[in-house]
């Protein structure tokens, strides 16, 4: 029978995210997602031409790339006060970076949460809204967010931080650990129509990049509006892209 994974209880707050705690606190065991429902219906493409090579999922069991973004409301922190945010409220409208993170006044945590924070200009010329997402209170967010970076805070954020208290946002998602009830690092980049066009996530010590955050959307944007273009390997804005046929990418390859 399986041992449960240990507390998150540490006499020594400064190795909860070392490699030996993670190893033993986190093994790849612990990870599994077996109790997921498995999926029991075939992915399709559409066979429209502006849809061809954007993979349109027909599940909704779990979230996967190609799936609708299951819908949240919950308190949220944003300007030092406490407001609502409801994801479907974005529909239509923008792009959406949704993050997920462990815990409030940790380590690699805020060192992702303030690098969104420092280039949400620039996500906001590509109209996205980034949302940043714990299992925190609104409390521990407002407190974290009055505290000063060169104490291990946040200062003032440009994006809300929103409070998943009841981890039933962490669990739609699939990132939440339920033996520790903290999420992994997960990020979703969610389209106008609702749609997840990417995810990844990360174990806890691993900080995300928000460079490459940024070149994946601009190639999902570029790609939504070029349905008959695809762009190859760490493409980027005014690069070349391909054509997605046998004889056209031959261009792309001679020219590379």
């Amino acid at each position: 029978m399986a041992c449960s994974a240990p507390s998150l209880i540490t006499s020594n707050p400064n190795s909860f995210f070392s490699p030996k705690f993670l190893s033993s606190t986190f093994p790849l065991s612990s990870l599994s997602f077996s109790a997921l429902p498995l999926r029991t219906k075939p992915l399709r493409t559409s066979l429209t031409p502006r849809s061809t090579f954007l993979l349109r999922a027909t599940s909704s069991e779990f979230p996967l790339v190609g799936n609708t973004a299951p819908d949240f409301e919950a308190e949220a922190v944003f300007d030092q006060e406490f407001i609502n945010v409801k994801l479907s409220e974005y529909i239509g409208k923008k792009y959406v970076i949704l993050f997920f993170y462990p815990l409030d006044f940790t380590f690699v945590c805020p060192t992702e949460i303030t690098a969104f924070s420092d280039r949400h200009a620039e996500f906001e010329e590509l109209n996205t809204e980034i949302l940043g997402v714990s299992v925190d209170s609104v409390f521990s967010h407002l407190a974290w967010v009055q505290t000063d970076r060169k104490s291990g805070g946040l200062g003032d954020l440009k994006y809300p931080l929103i409070s998943d208290i009841t981890k039933s946002i962490s669990k739609s998602y699939g990132v939440l650990i339920p033996d520790q009830g903290i999420a992994l690092r997960g990020l979703f980049i969610i389209d106008k129509e609702g749609v997840i066009q990417h995810s990844t996530i990360n174990n806890l010590g691993i900080g995300r990049s928000v460079d490459e955050t940024k070149r994946t959307l601009q190639a999902l944007q570029y790609v939504q509006e070029n349905p008959d273009e695809v762009c190859p390997a760490g493409w980027k804005p005014g690069e070349k892209s391909m054509k997605p046929d046998p004889k056209l990418s031959k261009e792309y390859f001679a020219a590379v």
